[in-house]
C-alpha cells in the first residue's frame, strides 16, 4: 500500500514551498523507510524549485540531504536495523550493471542516476520526491550509515556538499606534501577546505572577499590569497597541485590554471554553466595542466567521506530553521 506522505512542495517555479500531502510508493523488498529528522537546504533545491535550469517538474518535492531514523525495512534488507540513524543523498537509485555503477561510480551511470527529487523512479516511472516531507522511500544501495560520533542534524550537508568537495581529493590523490588551493568560501568551500587540511594538504584558500581571512584560518587553511589582487596572484604562480573550484557562476579561470604546477589540475564542482570567458588554452599546453569536472559520490565513497568525518571530528556549520520557514532560507 502506499505511504500518504505530508510534505513541502513548489508548485511552479513562481509559487513559495508549501504544505502539500503525496503518496510515496509502496516499500519493496529491498526498500528502507526512513523517518526525516533532518534535511538540508543546498542552493540546488533553489535553482530546480525556479526552474533555473530548465528542467523542473512539478509539483516538487525538493531536498537532498536527508538524515532520519529507520522506520521499517523490507524482507530482503539485511544491513540496517530499525531505529538506526541513516543518510539519503543525492542519487536513490541507478542502473547498477553500467561500468560505472559495477565500480562504485553511481553518480556517474551511463543510463543517468535517478536523483532525489525532480527525477523519475526508473522502476515505475513515478516522480520523485525529496527531504521536504515526512518520510521517504529508498533502496537499500542508497542508504548510508551514520556514525553515533556524528552529530545528525550537522551530517546532513555533507551528504552533497561533502562529498562533492571530497571526490576529487581523493581521485587525485591528496595527502601530506600536496598543494592544494580552494576558491571561494561558500558551502563548498567550507568542506573542500576541512578535508584538504584533515588530509594533511598545504591549503590556500582564493578569495574576492577581504574578510575572509580569519574564517578561512579558522577552518583550516594555512594561507589566504585576495585573487582580485595581481601581485598576490602572482606570488602563487606554479604553486599548486590542484584547485578546487566551488564559485557556482561563471568567472574567468585563467589566474588560477596560471597558480597550477607542472601536471596540476584544476577541477570544478560548482560551475553548472558554460566557460566564459575562453580558457587559455597555452595555459593548459605549457603546464601540461588539465582543467577537469566532478560530481558528487558513489554509495561506498560516501560512506568512507561520512566514516572519515566521524573518525575526524569533521562536521558542517548549520544554521536551524524549522520547515514552515523555509521560504525564509
Amino acid at each position: 500500500m502506499a505511504l500518504n506522505i505530508r510534505g513541502y512542495a513548489a508548485q511552479s517555479a513562481t509559487t513559495p514551498v508549501a504544505p502539500h500531502p503525496f503518496d510515496r510508493r509502496d516499500p519493496r523488498p529491498d526498500d528502507v523507510v526512513v523517518e526525516i529528522l533532518y534535511c538540508g537546504v543546498c542552493h540546488s533545491d533553489i535553482h530546480q524549485a525556479r526552474n533555473e535550469w530548465g528542467n523542473s517538474i512539478y509539483p516538487m518535492v525538493p531536498g537532498h540531504e536527508i538524515i532520519g531514523r529507520v522506520e521499517s525495512v523490507g524482507s530482503d534488507v539485511t544491513g540496517f536495523r530499525v531505529g538506526e540513524t541513516v543518510g539519503v543523498g543525492c542519487i536513490v537509485d541507478s542502473c547498477q550493471h553500467c561500468a560505472a555503477c559495477q565500480t562504485g561510480l553511481e553518480q556517474y551511470c551511463e543510463e543517468y542516476p535517478t536523483v532525489t527529487y525532480n527525477g523519475t523512479d526508473r522502476r515505475d516511472g513515478m516522480p520523485t520526491y525529496g527531504g521536504y516531507s515526512e518520510r521517504i522511500v529508498v533502496n537499500d544501495k542508497f542508504v548510508l550509515h551514520i556514525p553515533d560520533a556524528l552529530d545528525p542534524k550537522s551530517a546532513a550537508p555533507l551528504l552533497c556538499a561533502g562529498i562533492t568537495s571530497y571526490s576529487p581529493l581523493m581521485h587525485w590523490k591528496v595527502g601530506p606534501g600536496s598543494s592544494v588551493a580552494v576558491v571561494g568560501l561558500g558551502g563548498l568551500g567550507h568542506m573542500g577546505v576541512k578535508f584538504a587540511k584533515a588530509l594533511g594538504a598545504d591549503v590556500t584558500l582564493f578569495t574576492r572577499s577581504t574578510n575572509k581571512q580569519e574564517e578561512a584560518k579558522q577552518l583550516g587553511a594555512d594561507h589566504v590569497v585576495l585573487s582580485t589582487d595581481a601581485e598576490q596572484m602572482k606570488g602563487v604562480a606554479n604553486r599548486f597541485d590542484l584547485i578546487l573550484d566551488t564559485v557556482p557562476h561563471q568567472h574567468d579561470l585563467n589566474p588560477y590554471l596560471a597558480t597550477l604546477k607542472l601536471d596540476g589540475t584544476m577541477v570544478l564542482i560548482g560551475l553548472l554553466e558554460p566557460l566564459d570567458p575562453p580558457v587559455s588554452a597555452v595555459s593548459l599546453i605549457m603546464g601540461r595542466r588539465s582543467l577537469a569536472g566532478s560530481a558528487i559520490g558513489g554509495m561506498k565513497e560516501t560512506q568512507q567521506m561520512i566514516d572519515f568525518c566521524a573518525e575526524n571530528n569533521i562536521t558542517c556549520d548549520v544554521e536551524m530553521i524549522r520547515i514552515q520557514e523555509i521560504n525564509e532560507a
